[in-house]
C-alpha cells in the first residue's frame, strides 16, 4: 500500500520534534534559563548518532543525557544536534539526530515529549526514567543524584507528571 502524504501521524511527530529542536536551539543562543533542564534519551542504534565506543558498549540501545549545569559546545542543526558532555571526568562529543530521540523532558516545568509509539518507548515513559540506566551526563563529581532526580517526574508542585505527557499514540489509528 502507498504511503499517505497526509500522515498525521508523521506531520505531528515532525512537529513535535521542532519543538526539541527549537528548545535547544533557545539554549544554545541565550543558555538555560532560571531552573530549566533537559533529560533527553535517546536510541544509540539509530542512523547518524555519533558517540564514543566506550558509550556505545555501555549503552547499545539507548541512553539518557542530562543538559542543565555543565556541557558544551551545544550546536543544533536541521536534523541533529551536538554537545560535548563529561562522563567520568572525560569531555566526549555526541551527536543526536533528532529521529534517533524518544524522550524529551524538562523536569523544571513537568514537560514532557515522546516520540516512537512502540510499546516499550510507552512502558518507559509510563515507568518514568527510574527504570532506565542512571542519566549520563553529569557533570560535577557529586554523588549519584537522588531518585527524583533520576527518575520520578514531577511537575511544578510536585505531583506526577504524567498529565503532561504527550504520547503520540494519541493521534495513532487503533
Amino acid at each position: 500500500m502507498a504511503e499517505d502524504p497526509l500522515s498525521y501521524e508523521s506531520l505531528v511527530e515532525h512537529a513535535l520534534r521542532g519543538v526539541v529542536r527549537r528548545a535547544l536551539e533557545v539554549v544554545a543562543e541565550q543558555g538555560l534559563p532560571g531552573d530549566h533542564h533537559f533529560h533527553i534519551t535517546f536510541r544509540t542504534d539509530s542512523p547518524g548518532v555519533e558517540i564514543s565506543k566506550v558509550l556505545r558498549l555501555q549503552y547499545p540501545e539507548e541512553m539518557t543525557i542530562v543538559l542543565q549545569h555543565m556541557f558544551w559546545d551545544l550546536e543544533v542543526g536541521d536534523e541533529s544536534f551536538s554537545v560535548a558532555l563529561s562522563f567520568n571526568n572525560v569531555r566526549q562529543a555526541l551527536v543526536v539526530p533528532f529521529d534517533a530521540v524518544t524522550i524529551f523532558q524538562d523536569r523544571s516545568v513537568g514537560f514532557v515529549l515522546q516520540f516512537d509509539g512502540t510499546e516499550e518507548s510507552d512502558d518507559r515513559a509510563d515507568e518514568g526514567a527510574e527504570d532506565s540506566e542512571a542519566p549520563a551526563g553529569r557533570h560535577n563529581d557529586e554523588a549519584q543524584p537522588s531518585e527524583s532526580e533520576t527518575g520520578a517526574r514531577v511537575d511544578d508542585k510536585g505531583g506526577a507528571a504524567g498529565d503532561n505527557i504527550v504520547p503520540l499514540d494519541t493521534f495513532r489509528k487503533k
